[in-house]
């Protein structure tokens, strides 16, 4: 079931709003029109029924289609993404979005990347990722290759690991 709304935020800034039902919960999307701003996972869904139907909401769901089927590549192409930050957390996202499909990288690892000396800063900054898969925060570990902390839950994080490696969830 798809449903959308659109809501404004504080800035009267027009937000439309989206839900995908996956196969490990459903995901809020968020968009300003023209861009993917957000994309998380919800436990509840608000009862909406918008018809808006925007390109950047089909071609996220196409990629989130392609990435829950397994047959995602490094170039499958995303939708257009809005990320609203601090220049530091732009900088740690950015790191994020070059770990390989599959691949995993630690919190420390993104650290020395930037020039941070603080994985803890990074893991912060990662905590505020707005588009989660797509900015695939889940593949970042703890030192000892550990799963640690993501907003969806450990569960989930591990079942996107999963995913990408070609296993069952």
């Amino acid at each position: 079931m798809l449903s959308r709304e659109k809501i404004s935020n504080s800035r009267q800034l027009a937000v439309y709003v989206m839900h995908y039902n996956s196969p490990i919960g459903t995901i809020k999307l968020s968009s300003d029109g023209t861009s993917l701003t957000g994309l998380y996972f919800v436990n509840e869904v608000d009862d909406v029924d918008d018809a808006m139907d925007l390109a950047v909401f089909r071609q996220t769901s196409q990629w989130l289609d392609i990435y829950f089927s397994g047959r995602m590549t490094d170039t499958t192409p995303a939708p257009p993404l809005r990320l609203e930050g601090t220049p530091f957390q732009k900088k740690v996202w950015s790191q994020l979005l070059t770990i390989p499909y599959g691949k995993t990288v630690t919190y420390g690892a993104i650290a020395k990347r930037i020039g941070c000396r603080s994985a803890q800063a990074v893991a912060g900054a990662i905590s505020r990722n707005p588009v989660s898969i797509i900015v695939p925060c889940h593949r970042v570990v703890g030192a000892d290759g550990k799963l640690t902390g993501y907003a969806g839950g450990i569960s989930r994080k591990h079942s996107l690991l999963c995913i990408e490696d070609g296993g069952l969830f």
